[in-house]
Protein backbone atom coordinates (compact mmCIF):
# COMPACT_ATOMS: atom_id res chain seq x y z
CA UNK A 1 0.00 0.00 0.00
CA UNK A 2 1.10 3.84 -0.48
CA UNK A 3 0.76 5.64 2.38
CA UNK A 4 1.34 9.92 2.52
CA UNK A 5 3.55 10.13 5.15
CA UNK A 6 3.95 13.44 6.74
CA UNK A 7 7.79 15.26 6.48
CA UNK A 8 8.95 18.46 7.43
CA UNK A 9 9.90 20.63 4.57
CA UNK A 10 12.90 23.22 4.56
CA UNK A 11 12.38 26.88 4.39
CA UNK A 12 13.23 26.78 0.98
CA UNK A 13 10.61 24.76 -0.19
CA UNK A 14 8.25 26.45 1.89
CA UNK A 15 8.61 29.99 -0.02
CA UNK A 16 8.32 28.16 -3.09
CA UNK A 17 5.37 26.38 -2.57
CA UNK A 18 3.50 29.34 -1.12
CA UNK A 19 4.62 31.57 -4.44
CA UNK A 20 3.35 28.73 -6.39
CA UNK A 21 -0.12 28.96 -4.31
CA UNK A 22 -0.33 32.81 -4.46
CA UNK A 23 0.29 32.83 -8.29
CA UNK A 24 -2.36 30.03 -8.93
CA UNK A 25 -4.54 31.47 -6.65
CA UNK A 26 -4.25 35.08 -8.39
CA UNK A 27 -4.35 33.48 -12.39
CA UNK A 28 -8.00 32.03 -11.15
CA UNK A 29 -9.11 35.90 -10.18
CA UNK A 30 -10.73 35.94 -13.50
CA UNK A 31 -11.91 39.70 -14.47
CA UNK A 32 -9.07 41.74 -12.86
CA UNK A 33 -4.95 42.08 -14.14
CA UNK A 34 -2.56 40.16 -12.65
CA UNK A 35 -1.36 42.77 -10.82
CA UNK A 36 -4.38 43.28 -8.94
CA UNK A 37 -5.07 40.07 -8.75
CA UNK A 38 -1.16 39.16 -6.79
CA UNK A 39 -1.71 41.84 -4.53
CA UNK A 40 -5.22 40.95 -3.32
CA UNK A 41 -3.49 37.77 -2.90
CA UNK A 42 -0.77 38.86 -0.82
CA UNK A 43 -3.25 41.57 0.78
CA UNK A 44 -5.76 38.19 1.80
CA UNK A 45 -2.44 36.11 3.08
CA UNK A 46 -1.81 39.21 5.29
CA UNK A 47 -5.11 39.27 6.16
CA UNK A 48 -4.92 35.39 7.01
CA UNK A 49 -7.57 34.69 4.59
CA UNK A 50 -8.29 33.66 1.20
CA UNK A 51 -7.54 30.66 -1.26
CA UNK A 52 -3.96 30.46 -0.33
CA UNK A 53 -4.40 30.16 3.53
CA UNK A 54 -7.13 27.55 3.04
CA UNK A 55 -4.72 25.32 0.87
CA UNK A 56 -1.95 25.99 3.72
CA UNK A 57 -4.71 24.83 6.63
CA UNK A 58 -5.73 22.11 4.43
CA UNK A 59 -1.69 21.04 3.91
CA UNK A 60 -1.70 21.06 7.93
CA UNK A 61 -4.95 19.10 8.22
CA UNK A 62 -3.59 16.38 5.88
CA UNK A 63 -0.16 15.93 7.75
CA UNK A 64 -2.01 15.87 11.04
CA UNK A 65 -4.47 12.99 9.84
CA UNK A 66 -1.24 11.02 8.53
CA UNK A 67 0.59 11.35 11.52
CA UNK A 68 0.24 7.70 12.22
CA UNK A 69 2.20 6.94 9.42
CA UNK A 70 5.30 9.42 10.41
CA UNK A 71 7.35 6.44 12.00
CA UNK A 72 7.40 4.39 8.24
CA UNK A 73 10.08 7.58 7.13
CA UNK A 74 13.38 5.72 6.06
Amino acid sequence: ATYQVPVEISYLRQQSLTFRWMVAAARARKGVSMREALAQEIIDAYNNTGSVVRKKEETHRMAQANRAFAHLRW
